[in-house]
């Protein structure tokens, strides 16, 4: 049998006997951000984590019931990722260096973590560089933090899982 479907196999069975452990969900505010190996603190959002198999469609002459779909190839979002503005300006820096032909392709992990700040998941990126950097909007009647975003294309996501 393949490795990989013996892998899967375990996987679900695996889950099943965690489905009935009665585990509150994990909260969405506590995670951290690592790029190029150094721990970056102080997120307020990240969005883009997700995966999408595009399908190619085969219709079967004589067969009209359905239309076969087989799948192609992988393709995830660029990922965003934004925080409250630092004088410490690194992203406007390397999206500045990016926008000048100096391309610096940095893979990266978000952790998400329990109460007690363990990583219990996280989401390795691969060979990413930022496409977009967005300042912050100013607004004197609001008492908001200043957020930048920077948004960066990478070369594929996965996810990994602490099973203890």
């Amino acid at each position: 049998m393949n490795p990989k479907f013996t892998l899967l196999k375990a996987a679900l069975a695996a889950g099943s006997a965690f489905s009935f452990a009665g585990h509150d969900p994990y909260m969405a505010y506590n995670f951290v951000v690592e790029i190029g190996g150094v721990l970056i603190g102080g997120f307020s959002e990240v969005s883009g984590l997700s995966s999408e198999i595009d399908l190619e469609s085969y219709e079967e002459g004589g067969l009209n019931d359905y239309v076969h779909k087989f799948p192609k190839h992988t393709t995830c979002p660029n990922l965003i990722l934004s925080r409250g503005l630092v004088r410490i300006d690194l992203f406007y820096l390397w999206y500045q260096a990016t926008s000048q032909g100096l391309v610096q392709q940095l893979s990266g992990t978000i952790f998400l973590l329990n109460s007690q700040q363990i990583p219990v998941m996280w989401w390795v990126f691969k060979k990413a560089y930022p496409v977009k950097w967005e300042g912050p909007q100013f607004n004197a009647s609001s008492e908001e933090i200043a957020i930048e975003r920077i948004e960066l294309v990478h070369q594929g996501l996965s996810k990994l899982q602490r099973f203890a």
